[in-house]
């Protein structure tokens, strides 16, 4: 039995609200449980030195947890004077998968920063920011195509994140902090709408895990990203 009583092939709870930042030309609140992520897309001008001249824009993300979102004050990585080695490597994943599913020649030489601040974590924040960032960044293109500032919209597919892992010997999907921190393996999905596959993170924390577990997760995972895609359509309907 998993600590929240979920069948093993269920999402928590997922909510995605748009329009929740009054200044960003998208926005999008996401909550997986207890996970709760505010995702930002900010529209500039000036693309990043190595596009510009090529005629195509950029895709790009920054992350960050708020010091409450854990159960105990975290500092915050400003006043370190550097972000730490797990928000470069969240934000990162967090771009690239946004990336993988827009044109950038049609979004013309514009940089579009995706916002994605932990409000609250108990598990698969990355997965949370990379599903609510495609609502913001949605919202941002809509923006843009209604001021004629592109032609058309540069969005691809739809892309979405979910977690699973082994938790007592059992493949499960969406782990929340209690089965994230005791599983013996633990794994990100990035896939878009159509089923392909950006991304892949597995980690064994404790026995390795078979090619048989892998293929468990990754069909596990296809599901709950299906069920996010579809959360999505219906959020920005």
């Amino acid at each position: 039995m998993r600590p929240s009583k979920r069948a093993p092939d269920e999402l928590r709870k997922v909510t995605l609200e748009r329009a929740v930042a009054r200044y960003a030309e998208g926005s999008c609140l996401v909550k997986f449980g207890d996970t709760h992520v505010l995702c930002t897309a900010s529209l500039e001008e000036r693309p990043p030195m190595w596009v510009r001249g090529s005629g195509k824009g950029w895709v790009t993300a920054e992350y960050a947890m708020l010091p409450r979102a854990t159960l105990e004050r975290t500092r915050r990585e400003v006043t370190a004077g550097k972000p730490s080695g797990r928000t470069q490597e969240i934000q990162r994943l967090i771009g690239r998968s946004l990336r993988a599913i827009v044109d950038l020649g049609a979004l013309g030489e514009r940089q579009i920063t995706i916002d994605c601040d932990v409000l609250q974590a108990d598990g698969g924040t990355r997965t949370a920011s990379i599903t609510g960032a495609w609502v913001a960044l949605h919202d941002c293109l809509a923006w843009m195509r209604a001021r004629s500032i592109i032609a058309t919209n540069p969005l691809k597919d739809h892309v979405a994140a979910v977690s699973c892992g082994i938790y007592k010997g059992q493949p499960v999907l969406d782990l929340d902090y209690p089965e994230d921190s005791a599983a013996e393996t633990d794994a990100n999905f990035v896939i878009t709408g159509a089923g392909g596959i950006v991304e892949i993170q597995g980690t064994a924390e404790g026995t390795p895990f078979s090619e048989d577990e892998l293929l468990e997760l990754l069909k596990l995972a296809k599901l709950g990203t299906t069920k996010l895609v579809d959360l999505q359509k219906m959020a920005v309907m």
